[in-house]
């Protein structure tokens, strides 16, 4: 009977059987509560990936908003989330419900490396003991004290010699930076800083700046809906696989290093101490060698790639804008003069500075859609239900880029932090993200970007090259960058 019955169905019903089983598969596991955010026209298997804009998804993230308002859902492949605007519902997500929102969700196309370690992939105890011990650490080794303030200071004087050497002639400024930005983190880490012709060193930050860069193409993105079909396709993912294997052999010599002359009694470093607290843990789960690796490469990554990217923003801007630059260098030459290096301590004069580092920061906009969360309990959102494991996105776009509460928010003005002539300092600034998990090295950059932007204007003028316009094209990676360009660092 069976056998009959095998013969008499055809190739074609078969075929229509194994759609349709398909398609119900796909509905019931993508099928959503009653009060879930609304989303538009999903489809089978692809979800909303045909609305996707891969250079610039901010376009379609503002069309929807305008559609649907502040709070709506997506589907990327196998990925669907829900993507949240403006302060209110910001806060309410990363502040107020801070503890039902507090967890990452897994990457794809990180998961290989960090997987639920390190800083920024973490979750529940293990995240939060972390997170402890590397702001002990960052204190220790001079957050927030003069001693690391003298570090950065050192980095900007090389920073300045090295652009003193191109002679006001055009020049990318893109490695040079890296190279003075991630000698702070790599002095904390590492214990010292790198020369900028080391060849170690140059091959760090170019696999850094590489792997950055490719999370922003087509194929990487696509990896991240489908992982289980493109891993087995070539593409930018492939190459981005092979660096993050590159990068956790360079990080784990390190520590091989550091353990052959390890004073247990003396910490010379962040890899010091964090091989301390592995002795003292003495084999349990949150202080591991593989937990060390992770945090190294997340303050390098975090430690590099975001002040730096800052900061050519910033000298774009200015090249862009020569009389703000002019007011800035006039703010300069009243408070610090030309006979000694800017000090932190000189930011609290100089609010016109303080507000042009706050608006390039505002306007570059380099994180636009956070760090995803992930939902630990079931909950209500501005009235709709959001379940349990549902990935979050915070748009801080929506709130940096708001018309209620800046005054011009497309236009590069830094009166938008200035009040009667001092420093304003604005709710609605939210690059580091607010909340328990907001960046654990703002005071960090905040110091970088004040003293590497004011030391380099100190000595400097920056404009565009003779016979070209400088442009605001960007290039989507792990951060939003400055497409390259070439400058002229005059000399003052």
């Amino acid at each position: 009977m069976l056998r009959f019955l095998w013969e008499t169905i055809s190739f074609q019903m078969l075929l229509v059987f194994l759609v349709v089983f398909l398609l119900v598969a796909d509905y019931m596991k993508h099928r959503k509560p009653k009060d879930f955010p609304p989303s538009p026209l999903s489809l089978p298997f692809v979800g909303h990936t045909y609305m996707m804009n891969f250079s610039n998804p901010q376009i379609m993230v503002q069309k929807l908003t305008e559609k649907y308002g502040d709070i709506f859902s997506l589907q990327l492949g196998t990925t669907s989330f829900v993507l949240v605007n403006g302060l209110r519902l910001i806060k309410e997500v990363l502040v107020n419900q801070g503890e039902i929102f507090m967890d990452r969700p897994e990457i794809p196309i990180d998961k290989e490396v960090f997987s639920k370690m390190g800083l920024v992939s973490s979750n529940g105890h293990l995240w939060k003991q972390q997170r402890r011990f590397t702001l002990t650490t960052l204190r220790n080794f001079g957050l927030g004290k003069r001693s690391l303030e003298e570090r950065i200071q050192e980095e900007c004087q090389y920073l300045v010699d090295t652009f003193g050497i191109e002679q006001g002639n055009p020049f990318n400024p893109h490695f040079k930076i890296n190279n003075a930005i991630s000698n702070i983190i790599c002095s904390i880490t590492f214990g010292n800083r790198f020369d900028y012709h080391d060849d170690e060193f140059q091959k760090l930050l170019r696999l850094i700046d590489e792997t950055v860069s490719l999370h922003g193409t087509i194929m990487s993105q696509l990896y991240n809906s489908f992982p289980s079909i493109i891993k087995f396709l070539p593409g930018s993912h492939q190459t981005i696989f092979k660096n993050w294997r590159l990068l956790k052999s360079f990080v784990k010599e390190k520590i091989d290093k550091h353990k052959e002359d390890w004073n247990p009694s003396e910490s010379r470093d962040f890899i010091d101490s964090y091989l301390q607290e592995i002795a003292k843990d003495n084999g349990g789960s949150t202080f591991r060698e593989e937990n060390l690796v992770a945090c190294t490469l997340d303050l390098l990554f975090a430690g590099t790639e975001t002040s730096s990217t800052t900061i050519r923003w910033a000298l774009l801007y200015m090249a862009i804008h020569p009389e703000i630059q002019a007011r800035v260098q006039a703010e300069i030459d009243t408070v610090i003069g030309q006979k000694r290096q800017p000090v932190l301590e000189d930011r609290n004069k100089m609010p016109y500075t303080n507000a042009v580092i706050h608006e390039v920061q505002r306007k570059s906009n380099i994180i636009p859609f956070n760090v995803p969360r992930l939902t630990a309990k079931d909950t209500v959102l501005d009235g709709f239900c959001i379940p349990k494991g549902t990935v979050l996105l915070t748009n801080l776009t929506s709130v940096l880029f708001d018309k209620n509460h800046w005054e011009s928010p497309d236009t590069f003005n830094p009166e938008h932090f200035l009040k009667d002539g001092q420093f304003w300092k604005r709710e609605c600034f939210v690059p580091f993200s607010i909340g328990k998990r907001a960046c654990l090295g703002e005071l960090l950059a905040r110091s970088e970007l004040f003293l590497f932007f004011t030391s380099l204007l100190q000595k400097f003028t920056f404009q565009a090259p003779p016979d070209t316009t400088l442009n605001l094209q960007f290039k989507l990676g792990m951060t939003v960058a400055p497409q390259p360009y070439k400058i002229c660092a005059v000399p003052r």
